[in-house]
């Protein structure tokens, strides 16, 4: 039998043949990646094109020490493009952007081409995702809160201490899903950045039977990207407490997003 699977791939001389040597496996799947994630990101260009997508909220974060109420998404501002802020690279607007793991395939397009620095784990479907945050023009830090947390974490200081933006699914890679993991609190307060919870809202979706219900989005639909006012996680509060208001805010940011759905 593998004989003849090898006989098969033969004629298919740029596939490596993934039965010949391990090293070839990885190559083979590395191809499938890439071309999964080339496929991918084709397929959010089209949705993003024959998507009407407006952005509500999105204030300037707001100065350092200060420590707004968090609240949900503001009146709309730059109806129709990602506001301005997001353009920058400058540490005047440097924040950490928080997505619940689900609604991440939608939003990755939605802030593309910014320079925000991602993180994304070393699973098979985190290197699928890490293939398409690089052509979506995204800086990336490889590793999770299950596989090389430390080291991530590490790297995530030090990106925001060199005046870099940053995103995170503070529920990935494994969930539970819409639960922060305390490494999202601990790189907060580490780095001292405000927090803008993301939620995106979509008419045409397909949920997934994953741990997580995750969206794919559908063409031809309307979307809605909604923003929190940016606000700091007390020092002085327990990790818990922390995790918990920060649930809330992106629970609170994801119904904004929803109601202004359904106003249309």
């Amino acid at each position: 039998m593998k004989e003849k699977i090898q006989r098969f791939f033969r004629p298919l001389a740029f596939i490596p043949n993934p039965l010949a040597f391990p090293e070839n496996s990885t190559k083979f799947f590395g191809f499938i990646h890439r071309l999964a994630a080339l496929a991918g990101c084709f397929y959010l260009r089209l949705v993003g094109f024959t998507t009407s997508i407006k952005f509500y909220g999105a204030p300037l974060p707001p100065p350092a020490g200060t420590l707004p109420p968090p609240q949900g998404a503001n009146e709309p501002a730059d109806v129709g493009q990602a506001p301005p802020f997001f353009r920058t690279g400058q540490r005047a607007g440097q924040v950490i952007y928080v997505i619940w793991h689900c609604q991440q395939a939608f939003l990755i397009y939605a802030h593309r081409g910014r320079g925000i620095t991602a993180l994304a784990s070393k699973s098979g479907d985190g290197e699928y995702a890490a293939q398409m945050l690089e052509r979506f023009n995204y800086v990336l830090v490889r590793g999770s809160t299950s596989s090389g947390g430390l080291r991530s974490l590490i790297q995530l200081i030090q990106c925001a201490r060199d005046g870099q933006t940053l995103a995170i699914t503070p529920d990935g890679p494994k969930g539970p899903a819409r639960k922060v993991q305390k490494g999202a609190v601990y790189l907060a307060r580490k780095t001292g950045l405000p927090i803008i919870a993301i939620a995106g809202a979509l008419s045409n979706k397909i949920l997934t039977r994953s741990w997580d219900r995750f969206q794919i989005p559908l063409p031809f639909g309307r979307a809605v990207v909604a923003y929190s006012a940016p606000f700091y996680l007390p020092q002085a509060a327990g990790l818990e407490e922390s995790a918990a208001e920060l649930e809330k805010v992106l629970n609170e940011t994801g119904l904004k997003a929803e109601e202004l759905l359904e106003k249309g």
